[in-house]
């Protein structure tokens, strides 16, 4: 397809499900988190609310990539039928105009679920390894086939609160993998004897899903519900046995996530045992992976993961014609 460079174009979601790859878009983020990062190319999320309203924009100018922009959210609750709609606008370092505008809600669930991925494959001991899983939801079940992607799983067994919700879910996972999967009555049940322990489902009533007394010693922790202060997913017990902690945002991971808050007002001396993603691939850090003996990675999102996701997209989209050329030219300011 023929695509005028100063148009921009737009990819929509049945597009991106096209020509998504859980395995390049693992390596795409290793890539990138690997990189130096500049402080200011990947400042923090901010969140914009009033009148029943909120926005959120993630920002990221990824280094190495062509290109840069940013992820916007937003909900009006005085809508008849509210709704939040994701958009990731991309800007071309070639060019310096807005490239595409890609539907973003599936590209969420995407990166979230690469990242961790991403984490998981260099701080998980090799080879197949048992997977619990807390939770049935989207995030969910796109962890366990990023997860596949990067190991073998031997087993998955998953647990959430409704019967006929992990029923299903072990059943169609299983189907889909070729893997051995079946549903817990309990969730410390699911998580016995699990080699990499999932949590992807906070609690209504946010109170923690996962304790750390449930886990075997060796267990590799993932746990990515708990995004904001009042979110809870796992207990400060799981933090607290944790003894290497990978945040994707150090800061943010740290000081705004409810989980982390409760484990520092428990006692425990979270900024001691946790170091950035970008540190973990750069290889800075080596000598603390190879020591740890429960690992856990933490999640609260970021631009970088989206732009990098989008960018994976837009160019694989662009090569199989799945793109929508917009009719609309913008009046540039030249400087």
């Amino acid at each position: 397809m023929s695509i005028r460079r100063d148009s921009p174009v737009f990819i929509s979601a049945d597009a991106a499900r096209s020509v998504f790859r859980w395995d390049e878009a693992v390596e795409a983020l290793q890539a990138a988190y690997s990189r130096p990062f500049e402080p200011a190319a990947t400042p923090p999320r901010t969140v914009a609310s009033g009148g029943r309203a909120w926005l959120r924009c993630l920002p990221a100018l990824p280094p190495g990539g062509r290109y840069f922009g940013a992820k916007l959210m937003g909900m009006s609750m005085a809508a008849i039928a509210p709704s939040v709609d994701y958009v990731i606008v991309l800007f071309d370092r070639e060019t310096s105009r807005i490239a595409a505008f890609v539907d973003a809600n599936l590209v969420t669930g995407y990166r979230t679920a690469a990242t961790s991925a991403a984490a998981l494959d260099r701080i998980a001991p090799q080879g197949p390894a048992k997977l619990a899983v807390l939770g049935s939801g989207l995030e969910a079940s796109m962890h366990v086939r990023a997860f596949a992607s990067v190991r073998p799983l031997a087993e998955i067994v998953v647990y959430s609160t409704t019967p006929e919700r992990r029923e299903a879910f072990a059943r169609k996972i299983g189907e889909e993998l070729g893997v051995a999967a079946r549903a817990a009555t309990e969730p410390s049940a699911a998580v016995e004897g699990a080699d990499i322990a999932l949590a992807a489902a906070r609690s209504h009533g946010e109170r923690p899903i996962l304790f750390g007394d449930w886990l075997t010693p060796g267990t590799t922790i993932v746990s990515i519900g708990s995004t904001v202060p009042s979110q809870r997913e796992i207990d400060a017990s799981v933090v607290e046995r944790a003894d290497f902690i990978v945040c994707d945002t150090l800061e943010e991971v740290i000081e705004e996530t409810g989980d982390m808050i409760a484990a520092a007002e428990a006692g425990i001396d979270v900024h001691a045992k946790s170091y950035s993603l970008n540190a973990l691939l750069a290889g800075e850090i080596e000598s603390q992976r190879q020591a740890a003996r429960m690992p856990m990675f933490k999640s609260v999102g970021g631009g970088l993961q989206d732009v990098v996701v989008a960018e994976l997209i837009l160019t694989k989209a662009i090569a199989a014609g799945l793109v929508t050329p917009l009719p609309i030219e913008f009046d540039a300011k030249h400087v």
